[in-house]
């Protein structure tokens, strides 16, 4: 079944980089830097100031991805059925609060759980912002909007990990890192507030409570084929800068790494864009997913700078193609009165893969080693791909409702 390209003699009418939509990306940035200034580093931290061994830091960090998940059904629907901009605020302002709770946990049991309370708003936060973000796009520009979307994200993942590297190296103090991490999320409120919401009428749903009001069901394979891909990136970019220390005497890599992942995201999401827009949604998808595959394949197969370093600009190319592809799917699937539900499914079964790639690869790597951890990930992201090929791709095009 082909797809069918979309009308683009009405896309120039409509201006893409309206003033609302560039604040949801300064927003979404703001998110992304807070968290990701922390992320990479947190296995070091926890290594050094608690003497938490790899299977404890997994269990550790993956707290936040288990509220996140409990939350974000929720999140969903409360994003479709109150003032959008009032939840959004509520939210960004929990998530910029309790990076505070970093900076007095003085404990492994307080910091985990504060790690794992920041999961609610983080994961309430990112579905309300992203569905902001499609509310203030006009429909002619929406997939083209997602795509551009996520480069926020991607330039906050280049940034911010360079930045905590450099302050971590200059002071050696992560209390700094927390206390910018907070004051960057603040920073997101700030915007958040200005934003202004076109005129809506809310749409009370009358139905019975359902399954549907919180999960968009119809997506359910979409779901679990994008876990798939999450639990891959879930392993690789939690355990990499612990693993580029320890095995590869890389110190600081990390931040390389995260820039050439950026840089590849950035690349791939500027030429998808255009793709998405002509209809191309399910070619993104499969191309991107055989590119990570690839990535995926050398950071297993060679432990050494070159299979660290290349894997990043690869799954980065890879993973620039495919999400926005999938979150389009996740949105055409929907009604549009579903578009937080879909946001929210979309993330949760993000969400779901990573913590698994956590947790898992922290298991595999404390007893069978980082060989067995990122092999472990290839094989995941493998069987993610034929599940693409063999059964999502279709599933979406006779189920698509745009």
């Amino acid at each position: 079944m082909n797809e069918q390209p979309t009308q683009q003699t009405t896309e120039v009418a409509h201006k893409l980089w309206n003033s609302n939509y560039i604040k949801t990306l300064l927003c979404n940035f703001m998110i992304y830097f807070s968290f990701m200034l922390l992320t990479p580093l947190l296995p070091i931290y926890l290594s050094e100031s608690f003497g938490a061994n790899k299977d404890v830091i997994g269990l550790v960090l993956s707290g936040y991805t288990l509220t996140a998940l409990l939350i974000r059904p929720f999140s969903g629907y409360f994003v479709d059925s109150f003032p959008r901009k009032l939840v959004l605020l509520i939210c960004f302002s929990l998530f910029a609060v309790l990076f505070g709770g970093y900076l007095v946990a003085g404990s492994l049991v307080v910091f985990a759980v504060v790690r794992t309370l920041h999961g609610a708003p983080y994961g309430a936060t990112t579905v309300a912002n992203s569905t902001v973000a499609i509310d203030v796009l006009h429909s002619s520009r929406r997939a083209e909007g997602i795509g551009y979307y996520g480069l926020s994200n991607n330039v906050a993942t280049a940034i911010a990990p360079a930045v905590a590297l450099a302050i971590y190296a200059a002071c050696d103090n992560f209390s700094v890192l927390f206390a910018l991490s907070l004051v960057t999320a603040l920073g997101g409120v700030a915007i958040a507030a200005t934003i202004k919401m076109p005129e809506k009428e809310i749409v009370r749903n009358k139905a019975p409570m359902s399954l549907d009001r919180f999960i968009l069901t119809r997506a359910l394979l979409q779901g679990g084929n994008l876990g798939c891909f999450a639990f891959s990136y879930g392993v690789v970019s939690t355990y990499l800068a612990i693993y580029g220390k320890e095995e590869l005497g890389i110190v600081g890599g990390s931040g390389l790494f995260f820039a050439l992942l950026s840089v590849g995201l950035i690349c791939s999401r500027l030429v998808g864009s255009r793709s998405l827009r002509d209809g191309k949604i399910t070619r993104n998808a499969c191309l991107g997913a055989l590119i990570s595959l690839v990535g995926y394949l050398l950071f297993a197969a060679f432990h050494n700078p070159f299979g660290y370093y290349t894997c990043a600009l690869v799954v980065g190319l890879g993973n620039g193609h495919m999400y926005p592809a999938f979150q389009t799917m996740f949105i055409n699937l929907a009604e549009h009165s579903q578009r937080g539900t879909a946001n929210s499914t979309m993330l949760v079964s993000w969400d779901v893969g990573v913590g698994l790639g956590i947790v898992v690869g922290g298991a595999l790597a404390e007893y069978w080693g980082y060989g067995a951890a990122f092999w472990g990930a290839w094989i995941v992201n493998l069987a993610g791909v034929v599940l693409l090929f063999a059964a999502t791709r279709s599933h979406f095009l006779r189920h698509r409702l745009r």
